[in-house]
């Protein structure tokens, strides 16, 4: 398995890269703890958290393998941190586009200029880890996102998510709308024919016919996450095919191809973040599984002095703050509806997988 990013870059509207198979990345062997993580014993939470270094002064380094200024996956990483260091009076030290050859030499320096915490955009920067166990880094907590071929170490937070939960939902909430319109018919619109947009579609077909067993969901791949022009030509043959809604599941061509469903009111999704104020284009539906928000729910953990080493942290839709699926137009009885689905998957009463596996063939 490819690294997870690739569903994360969609939805921040930036090119994908890899690939994701939509399954939870946590061990089921695993012990949980109070904080909705998983794993071993571990450093647990650091003396003197946040300011682990006793310095007295917070300082959040972040390294990302990509462009931090990309309107997209690895800038919302960042500025997630920046927003809520602002807040806590706490500095955030960044360096973008770090090759993954540099991932260790990069991680050392930080520690060299006494951050208190190091996190990682991605974890193609996964080789910068055996830093955390070294002098330079003694005083220091580590964020790390999870894709699966991350291992967990004693002095490291694993960070991941199970989207089969975020999509199954995603697809659910098209049909509590597509039920008020009194539609049928839905399409999903992709780049690539690649596993993780594969998948995604068929979670999105399993959350719709969850509700409306008889709907007719077809996918189409537009050959590029990025292309206006050919993500257009996607929705265009959707819209003659006479589709009620559309999940444009795309990067940077993600609101060229809202645009256009915009023209026919077809209901309309985001691919990760919430773009609910947004006039133009417009969305229906906010599907939020964000890095950046992730990274800054950690980092209130963090200022709670609540954050653990040693652990994989599982987001968990309808428990955790994120992911999660809200109308951009107020609805409360359909909100309900949407908040009862996450909360049914969160309680173990649908198990998102099984339902993937078993509506979105």
């Amino acid at each position: 398995m490819k690294n997870r990013k690739t569903v994360r870059i969609a939805g921040a509207a930036v090119a994908c890269a890899t690939m994701l198979a939509l399954a939870g990345c946590a061990d089921g062997d695993a012990t949980a703890n109070q904080n909705g993580a998983t794993g071993g014993s571990g450093s647990g939470v650091l003396p003197g958290e946040p300011d682990v270094n006793g310095d007295g002064k917070v300082v959040i380094g972040v390294l990302s393998p990509g462009d931090i200024n990309d309107n997209g996956y690895y800038e919302s990483f960042v500025t997630g941190a920046e927003s809520f260091a602002k807040e806590k009076g706490w500095e955030v030290i960044k360096r973008g586009s770090v090759p993954e050859s540099e991932a260790l030499s990069a991680a050392r320096a930080l520690c060299q200029q006494k951050v208190d915490m190091v996190a990682l955009g991605a974890s193609e920067l996964k080789d910068a880890i055996p830093a955390s166990e070294e002098a330079v880094c003694a005083k220091t907590a580590w964020y790390v996102p999870s894709s699966g071929n991350v291992q967990q170490t004693p002095r490291i937070m694993l960070s991941t998510d199970d989207p089969a939960q975020s999509i199954l939902t995603a697809g659910y909430a098209t049909g509590v709308l597509m039920q008020a319109r009194g539609t049928k018919k839905a399409a999903f619109v992709a780049g690539m024919e690649l596993d993780f947009n594969i998948n995604a579609s068929k979670a999105f077909t399993a959350g719709i016919r969850s509700l409306i067993p008889d709907a007719n969901i077809t996918t189409t791949y537009a050959g590029d996450q990025d292309d206006a022009a050919k993500a257009k030509e996607a929705v265009q043959a959707q819209i003659d095919q006479g589709v009620g809604a559309v999940y444009p599941y795309l990067g940077g061509s993600t609101d060229a191809a809202t645009k256009l469903a915009n023209t026919k009111n077809l209901i309309t999704l985001t691919p990760g973040t919430d773009r609910c104020a947004s006039t133009d284009p417009k969305f229906d539906i906010s599907v939020l599984f964000s890095p950046g928000d992730y990274f800054t729910e950690a980092l209130k953990l963090f200022a709670d002095g609540k954050l653990e080493m040693g652990v994989q942290k599982v987001w968990t839709i309808g428990k955790d703050p994120y992911p999660t699926v809200k109308l951009c137009k107020s609805d409360t009885e359909a909100q309900k509806k949407i908040d009862a689905f996450m909360q049914d998957i969160a309680s173990g009463k649908i198990d998102a997988s099984a339902e993937v596996e078993r509506l979105g063939k």
